[in-house]
């Protein structure tokens, strides 16, 4: 078995040793990045609305939009890193200039909730009701702290695990199967942080200082750069292959252009420039493109004394496959961005469950948003019995390593179906007990923990649909748009949640349009009919699993 890594080189450009570079040593300098973003990005992006509301006097409504915006610009930006990273700066460069921003832009945001200067004075009870908002100079730097924040997410997300991924050669059978580890323990990692951020960094917040908790979010930022640029010498690294987005247009362009042309009976017709391990055979699919392939006698352009090809107007084989497998993936982006939309519903409406219902363990009020603990251990239990249980006895019975991509993004919609249908049941129960009780109760005699099955339910779905996506995005792309198909999945993250606002905007108007006008959400969950919108989404999620899962059987086919 060879000790080089054909399609990687180390940090001195040399093709990498197999023996020397990349594996768990030096994934763990790259989980430890990810762990920390996640710390900080949710440390931030959980309690903001408070801060916002109480500190910078905004309203309820803009408050909630300025951090909706700030996680959908953060997953949005994923999209402008994996082309970076593709097309200029390599993963690597991508993810250490990315922390590093973000880095900064946690430090600026501990700066500016500190001083006084940055935010308006406080309330004059005794006075005036009324509260004075935040100047747009305030504004002005709390923004630039927040989009600082997610340029270095965006960036570092859309390239951290892709450069994880570069650590393990595929074509190696023992390190494709400590692939399929890593990212189970990638998303393992993210929970983690998500975890310590929802529970200690929200107490220090709230309890102690708000810009100490922001401090602890830049320090952790500080010493995740440090320790990423310690592991320098392990890493494999792999060459930009250009601008990936280019190459899409150049297929298109050339395709259309010659669109007249009928194809060659014989494939091996078409043009090809790639001779080695880079090359990508032809295939019958979306034949259309191949006709950018055909060569013309218009296809070269002078140079000086040499012809070379323009790539606008010929494309190689290789080229075009690329393109196809791009095409290829849409249809699963396309199916989980409501897997995104979902989610985000569903932890929306249940929190708002949890506020009409019983939630004191003798003396201690449990806060109705802390319930998302649950969520976030179903997510950590899931990982750790997939890691240490399914992958191992799968590998034993079948000889492979655990579930497929398209399997475990099946089952993470499985899973989160059952989950809403789990909200919907309780959400009946629960209104059967509004019922019975006064107008006067303010707090429901049925306790929260009803609601812990739904978390528990969707928490599993995520780790399957989340670690599932991420594994078919980047082992299917081809080998030089991994960063852009990173990116395209994250992205399904943010449309998830602006679609989410899109749809309960659009649900409440049709619904409120006959009836009482109340229509099944309202501005009261206890005079809407939460119960019969979870049920529309439960039906909606199980048509997703039958599309993801009829695709799932045609790519074996394929492959039989």
């Amino acid at each position: 078995m060879s000790l080089i890594h054909e399609h990687a080189f180390d940090y001195k450009g040399f093709p990498a040793n197999k023996s020397k570079t990349g594996g768990w040593i030096a994934a763990v300098f790259i989980l430890g990045i990810e762990l920390c973003e996640r710390l900080s990005t949710m440390g931030i992006a959980v309690n903001l609305v408070t801060y916002l509301a109480g500190s910078m006097h905004l309203s309820s409504s803009e408050s909630a939009n300025i951090v909706t915006d700030f996680m959908g610009t953060s997953f949005l930006l994923c999209f402008l890193g994996g082309f970076l990273a593709d097309s200029f700066l390599g993963r690597f460069r991508t993810v250490a200039i990315s922390a590093i921003i973000q880095t900064i832009g946690t430090g600026l945001l501990a700066v500016s909730t500190r001083l006084p200067t940055l935010q308006p004075p406080p309330c004059d009870i005794t006075s005036s009701d009324k509260c004075e908002p935040a100047n747009s100079f305030q504004m002005g730097i709390l923004y630039f702290s927040l989009y600082l924040i997610a340029l270095g997410t965006g960036g570092l997300k859309s390239s951290v695990s892709g450069f994880g991924a570069d650590q393990f050669d595929e074509s190696d059978e023992k390190e494709k199967a400590n692939l399929a580890y890593f990212f189970n323990r990638f998303f393992f990692f993210i929970s983690t942080g998500t975890l310590v951020a929802v529970t200690v960094l929200v107490y220090v917040q709230d309890e102690v200082s708000r810009s100490l908790a922001y401090a602890i979010c830049s320090a952790s930022m500080f010493i995740a750069n440090f320790a990423f640029f310690f592991g320098t010498k392990q890493y494999r690294y792999q060459r930009s292959h250009g601008s990936p987005i280019a190459h899409i247009l150049q297929v298109i362009v050339a395709a259309t252009n010659k669109r007249r042309l009928n194809l060659p009976y014989n494939t091996d017709l078409l043009y090809e420039k790639c001779f080695d391990a880079s090359r990508i055979h032809h295939t019958n699919q979306f034949r259309f493109l191949d006709k950018a392939a055909i060569t013309t006698e218009d296809d070269h352009v002078k140079d000086g004394v040499l012809n070379c090809n323009n790539p606008w107007k010929l494309c190689s084989v290789t080229r075009v496959e690329e393109l196809k497998a791009m095409i290829r993936l849409m249809p699963i982006w396309a199916t989980t961005i409501l897997f995104w939309t979902n989610y985000a519903q569903m932890l929306t409406f249940s929190v708002e469950q949890a506020g009409t219902m019983r939630r004191s363990i003798g003396g201690f009020q449990i806060p109705a948003a802390s319930l998302t603990v649950f969520f976030v251990l179903a997510v950590l239990i899931t990982l750790a019995v997939n890691d240490r249980v399914v992958i191992p006895l799968w590998k034993k019975c079948n000889g492979k390593a655990g579930l497929t991509n398209l399997q475990r993004i099946s089952l993470g919609l499985l899973l989160s179906a059952i989950g809403m249908a789990a909200a919907a049941l309780s959400e009946l129960k629960r209104r059967s007990v509004l019922t019975k009780a006064t107008s006067e109760t303010s707090v429901l005699p049925v306790s929260v923990f009803l609601l812990v099955p739904q978390f528990l339910l969707v928490g599993a779905g995520e780790a399957f649909t989340y670690t599932g996506q991420l594994d078919f995005f980047i082992t299917e792309a081809p080998r030089g748009m991994k960063g852009l198909s990173t990116g395209l999945f994250l992205v399904t993250i943010s449309l998830g949640f602006f679609v989410s606002s899109f749809l309960v905007t659009m649900i409440q108007k049709v619904t409120s349009s006959f009836g009482t006008g109340e229509g099944w959400i309202g501005n009261n969950i206890n005079k809407g009919r939460l119960d019969y919108f979870l049920w529309t989404f439960v039906c909606v999620k199980l048509h997703k699993f039958w599309v993801v899962s009829c695709f799932r059987k045609k790519v074996q086919g394929t492959n039989a």
